[in-house]
């Protein structure tokens, strides 16, 4: 059995579809596209289809993963260019590859994330950058599966500053600015997620931007020596695992 990997994007207003139905929609894809998809064996076959890296729901993402696998070889741009004929738009495919050795979920360490905060203002972000990066350590809270659960958001964030980013504005004049972060997140159990940093940021320095923020995964990857993510297909590329 061949296993193709695949990046695809989330855009526009399918970031607030959910896992599920993106997962749907992958699948109906498949078999329009004609891919030859392999299934499981068992009374209830499903097709071999895997997700890595998910962003939650409502999150817009330029590098989101899945693994194919198929029972005959196929070459993988027309895959590519097949499956992305046959999702809906929003839901882009920017790269398939043959997979090799090694488990793609392992690759993907960390991501860099974008944050667009209207209104937001910049001397106050950018005080409130420095004083997270500054603690040692900073607890929040959320609600998950198991309850309420407290756990450090600092020790997972590499990297996190203030970008210069484009204002909101009316005619010719900016009328509203808007801050950018852009962050590089280790993945750790618990996931920090974006909103934990902002709920840090508001923790450590009181900054609580007046509208909600516009997050944007940009990659996701095995950690470089720059602590910002590499591609994973590097290693699929080149023929072999590292």
């Amino acid at each position: 059995m061949q296993r193709l990997r695949v990046r695809y994007a989330k855009r526009g207003r399918l970031r607030f579809t959910s896992h599920r139905d993106i997962s749907r929609a992958v699948e109906r894809a498949v078999r329009r596209a004609g891919i030859p998809v392999a299934y499981s064996a068992g009374f209830s076959p499903h097709p071999k289809i895997s997700y890595a890296g998910a962003a939650p729901t409502g999150v817009a993402s330029e590098a989101e993963y899945l693994e194919i696998g198929v029972n005959r070889p196929c070459d993988p741009r027309r895959v590519r260019d097949d499956l992305d004929a046959s999702l809906p738009p929003g839901l882009d495919v920017l790269d398939v590859v043959e997979a090799r050795d090694g488990n793609l979920a392992d690759r993907l360490e960390g991501s860099m994330w974008e944050l667009g905060l209207p209104g937001a203002d910049p001397g106050e972000a950018e005080r409130a950058v420095k004083e997270f990066l500054a603690a040692g350590q900073v607890e929040v809270e959320r609600l998950t599966k198991k309850g309420m659960r407290r756990f450090d958001a600092r020790q997972a964030v590499r990297s996190l500053a203030v970008v210069e980013g484009p204002g909101i504005t009316a005619g010719q004049e900016t009328v509203q600015p808007c801050v950018i972060l852009r962050m590089v997140v280790r993945h750790e159990t618990p996931a920090v997620r974006p909103d934990d940093v902002l709920m840090g940021l508001r923790l450590v320095a009181g900054f609580a931007p007046p509208s909600p923020a516009a997050v944007t995964r940009l990659a996701q990857g095995p950690l470089d020596a720059t602590g910002e993510p590499a591609d994973p297909f590097a290693f699929d590329r080149a023929g072999g695992d590292r």
